[in-house]
C-alpha cells in the first residue's frame, strides 16, 4: 500500500513544508518573540534613600570653673563666621592680668602645649563629650603641662602671657571646637558659673526727698 510521504512528517515540519509548497511565509509561534520587536525599556532605578540630616550634638554644662578669675569680663564674645573661611571672632576674650593662673574649665587630656605663631597655646580634649569629643583651648599661655596630662576640673594648665593682641588690656583667648566646628566655649558654663552677682542700688546724694 503506498502511503502518503507527508504523513509521515511531523506535525511542525508538515505545517512548514505545506507553507512552503504554498508560497506563504510561516507563522511565528506565540511563544517566538518577533526580530524586529523592539527591546524591552529597563526598569526604572528606585529612588536613592534620603541623605539623614545630622542632628548637632548639644554641648554639655560641663563647666567647673572659668578659665580665669572667678567672674571675668567679656571684651569679646563669641561671632561665628558665616562661611568657614568668613571673618568672625571663634572664641570668646576673657579680660585678666599678666601671669595669672589658667585653668581648665573641666576634666580632659591635654593634646597640644606649645607654641603656635609665636603663641603659647593649650587645647584639652573634654573627657565624655561624645564623638568627636569637645576640645578647648587658651591662648596666650605659658604652658605648665604637657602633651598627654590627664586634667582635673579648675587644674592650672599655665598662665596668662604678655603678648600683643586685639583687646584693650590683657586678655585670654578661650575656644571650643567639636571637629571643625567652632562652638561658643560660654556655653560650657552652667547656669549657677555664668550668673552674674545682683546688681546693688547705690545712695543718690544731693536729691532732696519728695
Amino acid at each position: 500500500m503506498h502511503v502518503n510521504r507527508f504523513l509521515a512528517l511531523p506535525l511542525g515540519l508538515l505545517l512548514a513544508a505545506t507553507a512552503s509548497a504554498s508560497g506563504a511565509a510561516p507563522t511565528p509561534s506565540p511563544s517566538t518573540p518577533s526580530a524586529t520587536a523592539s527591546p524591552s525599556a529597563p526598569a526604572p532605578s528606585p529612588p536613592a534613600p534620603p541623605v539623614p540630616v545630622p542632628v548637632p550634638v548639644p554641648v554639655p554644662a560641663i563647666a567647673r570653673s572659668w578659665p580665669v578669675g572667678t567672674r571675668p569680663a567679656v571684651l569679646r564674645g563669641w561671632e561665628p563666621p558665616a562661611t568657614p573661611y568668613a571673618r568672625g571672632h571663634r572664641g570668646v576674650d576673657l579680660a585678666a592680668p599678666v601671669g595669672a593662673p589658667v585653668r581648665a574649665v573641666a576634666a580632659g587630656r591635654v593634646l597640644f602645649a606649645g607654641r603656635v605663631a609665636g603663641r603659647g597655646v593649650v587645647s584639652l580634649e573634654l573627657a565624655g563629650t561624645g564623638t568627636p569629643p569637645l576640645r578647648t583651648t587658651y591662648e596666650p599661655v605659658a604652658p605648665s603641662v604637657t602633651e598627654g596630662d590627664e586634667i582635673t576640673p579648675a587644674q592650672p594648665v599655665g598662665t596668662l602671657s604678655p603678648t600683643a593682641s586685639h583687646c584693650p588690656t590683657a586678655c585670654l583667648h578661650w575656644g571650643l571646637r567639636r571637629g571643625e566646628t567652632y562652638l561658643n566655649p560660654l556655653s560650657l558654663l552652667p547656669a549657677w558659673l555664668s550668673a552674674r552677682a545682683p546688681s546693688r542700688l547705690l545712695p543718690v546724694l544731693g536729691v532732696p526727698l519728695p
